[in-house]
């Protein structure tokens, strides 16, 4: 039977039947995560320690992605706002008794409108380098290897497009759903406004979100693997979704479970580190806002006041923001080598791998060899006897 040492399809398993009474030896574990199927705190601890020892790495990419996405968009807001600068008050602050025209209605809806592509595009883009470099960096986590920032990065940006058709292809699909709501719903609307329905029919929302909302808790639990299969396997969008509904198939209540939890996990944490800068902005601005003239404009210390507490809060919400993205992706990036694990072999291709790449030692020392024996003395021949 060939086995592929990849992380690519892999039949076979892995182990083999208990022997000595049914007890068997302990899984190897060359990395965060013991190469076996794994148990729920296994799967939360590997994701864990998988931050743990390749914190650098996987902080050095998301920093990387917010340093060059937070300017992009305050770049583009910038531009957006000069753009239109001059319509923005007959539109927001009319003169009273008077409605906004057209004119100056029109440039800040083309300009929103393009405002919320650019921001959305950007921001897509972001969130599909942090799902890219989970995957990647559990990979040299499970083996056990060391790996780099540069390369790390390299393998986050060579996927990020594959990534991103992905989770557009999923939030289409799961979304679906919840686009049929309101198709039907909005007319629905609009229709009991002109009164050409009955109002009573808007209570039908409930009921049309009574069953859309599973439908889409169904779908993206079935395609929550497909980051980690475009990632390791190299796959292409379709074939990624294709790939994390087979492996779901069977299981989909075990791994909505543990997603769901690892999900709550992240978002406890993730508050837990936006509080403290919360808190810091929060405490800089009370004092400039008490000390504060009555019916006096902002002074200088309440606008750096404003700028610290704005820069924290941005702070804490970036660093916040990394860590929920990154434990979430990593307890999925777990949960797909736990099913490949179980159903495919990926136990045997990982060591494979390993012993493939494990440096060769080299021919073995050989003993010196004893140094030749000299030969026994021969024996003393008597001396004969002579005539005196």
């Amino acid at each position: 039977m060939t086995q592929n040492t990849g992380w690519g399809g892999h039949e076979g398993g892995w182990g083999g039947t208990p022997q000595w009474g049914g007890w068997a030896p302990p899984a190897p574990q060359p990395g965060v995560i013991p190469l076996r199927p794994l148990a729920l705190g296994e799967i939360l601890g590997g994701s864990f320690s998988t931050i743990r020892r390749h914190w650098k790495q996987l902080a050095g990419v998301m920093l990387a992605v917010q340093a060059i996405v937070l300017p992009v968009m305050a770049l583009a807001t910038g531009i957006a706002v000069a753009a239109v600068y001059q319509h923005i008050e007959p539109v927001f602050d009319p003169p009273f008794g008077t409605q906004p025209t057209a004119e100056h209605v029109v440039p800040v809806l083309v300009a929103g409108g393009t405002l919320f592509v650019l921001l959305l595009l950007t921001g897509g883009l972001g969130v599909a380098v942090l799902t890219a470099v989970c995957p990647a960096v559990l990979k040299e986590a499970v083996m056990g290897r060391p790996t780099t920032f540069r390369a790390m990065w390299r393998a986050a940006l060579r996927r990020t497009p594959a990534v991103a058709g992905t989770m557009l292809l999923t939030l289409l699909i799961a979304g679906s759903p919840l686009l049929a709501v309101m198709a039907v719903w909005l007319p629905l609307m609009f229709s009991a406004a002109s009164g050409d329905v009955s109002p009573a029919m808007l209570a039908l929302l409930p009921v049309f979100l009574l069953v859309a909302v599973p439908v889409m808790v169904w779908l993206s639990t079935r395609f929550a693997l497909a980051p980690a299969v475009v990632v390791l396997e190299g796959a292409r969008p379709v074939t990624a979704l294709r790939r994390s509904a087979k492996l779901v198939r069977g299981e989909w209540w075990r791994i909505f479970g543990i997603t769901m939890l690892g999900g709550l996990i992240a978002a406890a944490v993730s508050y837990l580190i936006q509080l403290p800068f919360n808190i810091i902005g929060m405490f800089g601005v009370i004092p400039a806002v008490a000390d504060q003239p009555e019916g006096s404009g902002p002074t200088s210390g309440m606008i750096t006041a404003l700028v610290v507490a704005f820069v924290a809060m941005l702070l804490g919400g970036a660093v916040s923001q990394m860590f929920q993205i990154g434990f979430t992706q990593l307890v999925s990036g777990v949960l797909y080598v736990d099913q490949r694990i179980r159903r495919e072999g990926l136990a045997a291709a990982i060591l494979a791998e390993l012993a493939a790449n494990a440096p060769n030692p080299g021919p073995a020392p050989t003993a010196p060899s004893p140094a030749p024996a000299s030969p026994p003395p021969s024996p003393s021949q008597p001396e004969e006897p002579t005539d005196t």
